[in-house]
């Protein structure tokens, strides 16, 4: 045990965040990871409790688990346990997971002496920028669909009911790792490395819509940094995490281009109507599988995403 450094309690620890984040903590923390389902290799060191956010029996059984365990005390809650799925249509798990499932976290955390509380949220809460205006922390809110619009009711929730715990709200950047681990990097992959008709086709300008990403090492890094420095934190603040420059469709396409067939590859660009309607056409032939590109999605291909991370790299908490 790690008593000199303390009990961490991290949400969603089987996920591609929290998994390896479970085994870095456990080098100098308790662990004691919270998840609907058990990690198929548990990280040395870190406790794994299955425990249903949107049950109180559940989530009062887990906390209650820690207390005798480890005491009332928590060096810091790292929130990782969220609902998202990519088919754009409104789910009630959104609610009962990410929003609800918070709000029962935190009112249940009172009874706790709770040092810190890291809500991991996405740049996607944010309206979407002109090409070459950065977005910082102040800017605009205006999430497109339900995955980000879950993600600002949730940081509302963690502001009206944290109580005296600090809070640091983690807005993160498309995550990827050196295998992808990316859905939609990976099908862009997918869709050029088979010479898909798609792969050659954008909705609109290939140069106007920029994504910001991040490798999961520097998420790591910045959750390892906000924890250690979690006395010199503000009571809440919020930092965007991501990298500081962010490719466009065409110069992904063109680099991916290169190193799976060697040669740059050229995208033609599509009118945004027809690309919506081929895409609602492949949704409705019998393919040999469901295809990714949603009619949704065609609308948010040009949204630019470009972040000013002042505020981490100023925290020193950060990259």
């Amino acid at each position: 045990m790690n008593e000199q450094q303390g009990t961490i309690l991290l949400t969603g620890a089987s996920g591609r965040i929290g998994y390896p984040l479970a085994k870095r903590l456990a080098e100098s923390y308790n662990v004691v990871g919270f998840d609907r389902r058990a990690p198929s290799h548990p990280p040395p060191s870190a406790e794994c409790l299955y425990v249903d956010l949107t049950s109180d029996e559940s989530l009062r059984r887990g906390l209650q688990a820690i207390r005798e365990l480890h005491g009332n005390r928590i060096a810091s809650v790292v929130h990782l346990a969220a609902y998202y799925d990519f088919s754009g249509a409104p789910s009630p798990l959104y609610d009962q997971i990410t929003v609800r499932g918070t709000e029962r976290l935190l009112r249940m955390l009172q009874d706790f002496e709770v040092e810190q509380f890291i809500f991991s949220s996405t740049d996607l809460v944010h309206a979407p920028s002109k090409p070459g205006e950065r977005i910082n922390e102040d800017s605009p809110l205006k999430p497109t669909w339900p995955y980000p619009e879950s993600k600002i009711k949730t940081e509302q929730i963690i502001h009206a009911e944290r109580g005296k715990i600090p809070a640091v709200i983690l807005r993160i950047a498309g995550v990827y790792d050196d295998l992808c681990d990316s859905i939609p990097l990976a099908q862009q992959i997918q869709r050029i490395y088979e010479h898909d008709i798609t792969a050659y086709l954008f909705p609109g300008d290939t140069t106007a819509g920029r994504q910001a990403f991040v490798h999961n090492d520097d998420v790591l890094d910045a959750i390892m940094r906000a924890i250690a420095r979690r006395n010199a934190l503000p009571p809440e603040v919020t930092l965007l995490i991501g990298e500081p420059e962010s490719p466009s469709y065409d110069e992904l396409q063109r680099a991916l281009g290169q190193l799976i067939h060697g040669r740059a590859w050229k995208t033609y660009a599509l009118p945004k109507l027809a690309a919506k309607m081929g895409a609602w056409a492949q949704e409705k032939l019998p393919l040999n599988r469901p295809p990714f590109i949603k009619p949704w999605m065609i609308d948010l291909a040009t949204d630019n995403t470009e972040l000013d991370i002042t505020r981490a790299q100023d925290r020193k908490s950060v990259v």
